[in-house]
């Protein structure tokens, strides 16, 4: 199986296995260079304020207006995978795989626990940008941490601030992978972070580790030898970071470029064999730690989701992709219109013989001799009919993307029949409930209970977390060590599965009540008050619900208008008897 480690010539010997990290990057890296231009295409015309910025500059248009269709398509598929993915503050839950860890007690508190550190770490947050990265990239990529934060209180006094696990996103441009594995999980994987001089040194003192003191003297060294002028530095003078123009130009920044290895290594020289290592490297040119992985599940704790997969290509396509083209017609078209009503209200002139000058104004006049004419030359005015074509294209991108404004909630009424909308919403829901499922099982899924996995393995005091009191329904709080958090089982998302399932129901019970009105003898067996009072709690919509509410409110109806026309019997009375 092709992709599953990094062979090199050399584990033991430092040097070479800093530079064989960082030549990897550096080729692995080079394999996406066509996927990061067509990323770059597309984020051009995503944020773009004008056609300017984008391929359709090289068009002869005096106009330069762009039409957002994709920015338009990508913020309603964003605003809808959240509302999916997470419909309402209880979105997850506990599944036991055994009797003991499956108790409510055991439940509760897992739950308890997990959703104050989803609250307290931003979760939701830091989700909302990778399912951006997930629409715009097609790929999402994030790890787990867990970390102790502590705040300074107006006396000084340090406090803890968030003990617990977060999610923090990886940049789809600081990641690479072998393109051509069988699988994300399988394949090794290097992230690149930057860092100041002093951050690094700020890491390395909190550590406690006194090894790396000698590394962070040879990162300043390196750099004052740099500065000073002395070109036999090392052999890391000859590469060029990201970003930087040359090897001086980045030592010059005073910032620190982390190259983190994850996954197996070959050393083919001794036919060695290292599993599940996570390797640092500083500089492209120094072995700042190289530890084995330990994450109890032996797999680097790096999350990975394609919207849509290619095969042998671990680089997914997303929504927008393939949209591009369509984006850059509309603005084509649209732009074309707009210079020819330009023409038309500022037609060209044609001026033959001896004319005076003249301000093309209206009521200006033009003076001329015998000779003299003055024309207008009139544009062709097809362009103008281009709106049809451009509301195709806008149709179609929507489609394509799995986004028809139907199925996002926008209405359009009177534009297609019933049945057409019925349809297309029906198709938009299966692509996007395919989507949103696949993003909440093999990437929310997995993080989540590695949130879950650092926790019990690295919390090592009582911690302090919100619960509901089951009686009295009140917010309490209760002390929670590593044993109570500790059980056999997973947490499992449920938001794209409610939404799915939630529209099923509706839909049926719509088909249903049809039914109901249409054929008596179903009918006679159907109690609509039930019914009612389910798709009232489908809709999440109680207020929708009431006993006999219609009956009350006919009856309240009926009361007013007998008031008021009472009213109006008095007034006429009263006026009769003034004699008005």
């Amino acid at each position: 199986m092709a992709g599953t480690t990094l062979d090199i010539e050399s584990i033991i010997h430092p040097d070479i296995l800093a530079t064989e990290i960082a030549n990897k990057w550096m080729e692995w890296n080079s394999f996406r260079s066509k996927w990061l231009e067509e990323k770059k295409e597309l984020r051009n015309y995503l944020y773009a304020t004008s056609t300017k910025t984008t391929s359709n500059a090289i068009l002869p248009w005096s106009n330069t207006t762009t039409t957002p269709k994709l920015t338009q398509i990508s913020d309603n598929l964003h605003a809808n995978y959240m509302a999916t993915l997470f419909p309402q503050n209880k979105w997850m839950k506990w599944e036991a795989l055994d009797k003991e860890s499956g108790t409510k007690l055991k439940r509760d508190i897992i739950q308890a626990y997990m959703d104050n550190k989803i609250r307290q770490s931003n979760f939701t947050s830091v989700a909302s940008k990778l399912v951006q990265d997930y629409i715009i990239f097609g790929n999402c990529f994030a790890t787990v941490e867990f970390e102790k934060t502590f705040r300074k209180k107006a006396d000084g006094e340090q406090v803890l601030d968030y003990v617990g696990p977060r999610i923090v996103r990886i940049s789809p441009y600081d990641i690479v992978f072998n393109p051509t594995a069988s699988s994300f999980d399988k394949t090794p994987k290097i992230i690149k972070s930057i860092m100041t001089l002093g951050e690094v040194k700020k890491f390395m003192d909190d550590s406690g580790n006194t090894s790396y003191q000698a590394i962070f003297d040879k990162m300043v060294y390196a750099r004052n030898a740099v500065k000073g002028g002395d070109g036999d530095v090392s052999k890391g003078n000859a590469y060029t970071a990201d970003g930087f123009t040359d090897i001086k130009n980045y030592y010059d920044s005073n910032y620190v470029e982390i190259l983190t290895f994850y996954g197996d290594l070959y050393d083919y020289s001794n036919s060695t064999l290292l599993r599940d290592r996570i390797i640092s490297v500083v500089d492209r040119a120094y072995i700042l730690e190289n530890v084995e992985q330990p994450a109890w599940s032996g797999k680097a704790p790096i999350f990975s989701a394609g919207w849509r997969e290619r095969p042998d290509n671990l680089y997914a396509m997303g929504p927008l992709d393939n949209l591009v083209g369509m984006q850059y017609r509309i603005d084509h078209l649209e732009n074309l219109k707009a210079d020819v009503f330009d023409q038309i209200a500022y037609p060209i002139t044609k001026i033959r013989g001896d004319v005076e000058d003249f301000d093309y104004a209206p009521g200006s006049r033009i003076y001329m001799g015998e000779e003299g004419d003055v024309a207008y030359l009139v544009p062709d005015a097809t362009a103008l009919n281009a709106d049809f074509q451009i509301r195709a294209l806008e149709d179609k991108m929507e489609e394509m993307a799995g986004a028809p404004r139907q199925a996002m909630g926008i209405r359009t009424p009177g534009e297609k029949t019933a049945f057409e909308v019925e349809q297309l919403q029906n198709s938009a829901s299966r692509i996007f409930e395919h989507k949103a499922a696949h993003f909440e099982r093999v990437f929310l899924e997995p993080a989540l209970n590695a949130m879950l996995e650092l926790s019990t393995r690295n919390l090592d005091m009582v911690d302090n977390i919100e619960v509901v009191d089951p009686n009295s329904g009140a917010t309490v709080f209760r002390q929670i060590k590593k044993e109570d958090i500790s059980g056999n089982g997973k947490i499992v998302p449920m938001g794209a599965r409610h939404f799915a399932e939630k529209a099923r129901r509706v839909q049926s019970l719509s088909t249903l009540w049809q039914l109901k009105s249409t054929d008596p003898s179903v009918a006679a067996h159907l109690s609509g008050k039930r019914f009612a009072q389910i798709l009232a709690e489908e809709l999440q919509e109680p207020d929708l619900f009431g006993e006999n509410i219609a009956v009350k409110e006919q009856m309240e109806t009926q009361m007013a208008s007998q008031d008021q026309e009472a009213d109006m019997m008095e007034q006429m009375q009263i006026a009769a008897e003034n004699g008005l």
